[in-house]
């Protein structure tokens, strides 16, 4: 049993919720539980004492926790994100407001599971080959594909179109992206099988300005804000009260990080 300022949370509850904490361990599940549990408990605690909610409130409802956006606004401070707080994150991360490059891509998919490592040598072999074709002349390529592909595109020469980042698996678009224009020398690997790719065009990404990015930065930085100031306060609740029971290590606990 756990005691949080002479309040106690059963095993029973502590059971109930760890059905929405999956973890690999039954241990942590308990653990995760039993901490959101005396975090809660806290909360509620301290809105009791302010006249918020009444003692007799049951966390476990649909509107058991109604009371926590009030509990927030009228305890933690929350800054705001100013103008030059958003340009200096402007300014400081580049890349990340650069818009997606394209790629125009053919290829011929030589398909195997990825799991059969001695079909994969085979048909890495043969992808070679297929390279080694395709070297002199491109102009090979689109019957090739009808020949040997096993992707949809073959009926069009193996087309793909224009790709962006996030339209195909990783481990292909981590090559195609960085490889210039034309004939890729060897082979790529994804999970579909062994690919013969060209590449029949590249659009680089383009810096964004700030006025259009400004938004999207002020709210992740208020959001960033909102939860630290949180976590803060929450922590400042665990250093004030009496625990029993459950030996909370306050910096450590994912849940207030």
């Amino acid at each position: 049993m756990i005691n949080v300022n002479q309040t106690h949370i059963d095993e029973t509850a502590i059971v109930k919720e760890m059905q929405y904490h999956d973890s690999e361990t039954h241990t942590e599940s308990k653990n995760k539980a039993s901490e959101t549990l005396i975090i809660a408990e806290l909360l509620k605690q301290r809105a009791v004492e302010l006249g918020i909610v009444s003692e007799e409130i049951d966390l476990t409802s649909e509107t058991g926790n109604d009371f926590l956006e009030t509990l927030i606004e009228n305890e933690v401070d929350m800054p705001v994100a100013t103008d030059t707080d958003c340009r200096q994150y402007f300014e400081g991360n580049p890349t990340k407001f650069i818009t997606s490059p394209l790629v125009a891509v053919r290829h011929i998919l030589l398909s195997v599971a990825p799991d059969d490592a001695e079909l994969r040598s085979k048909l890495t072999d043969q992808a070679v080959v297929l390279i080694e074709r395709l070297e002199p002349s491109l102009s090979l390529f689109s019957s090739l594909a009808q020949m040997h592909s096993a992707c949809s595109s073959a009926k069009v020469g193996g087309e793909l179109g224009q790709l962006s980042k996030g339209q195909t698996v990783p481990e292909f678009e981590r090559q195609v992206f960085n490889c210039p224009v034309g004939l890729i020398k060897a082979p790529i690997e994804t999970r579909y099988g062994i690919h013969v790719v060209v590449v029949d065009e590249r659009v680089e990404g383009k810096e964004l300005p700030y006025d259009m990015v400004k938004t999207r930065i002020s709210n992740y930085l208020n959001e960033k804000v909102r939860r630290k100031s949180i976590a803060q306060y929450i922590h400042t609740l665990l250093a004030k009260a009496e625990i029993a029971g459950y030996d909370l290590a306050v910096s450590d606990s994912p849940l207030l990080q």
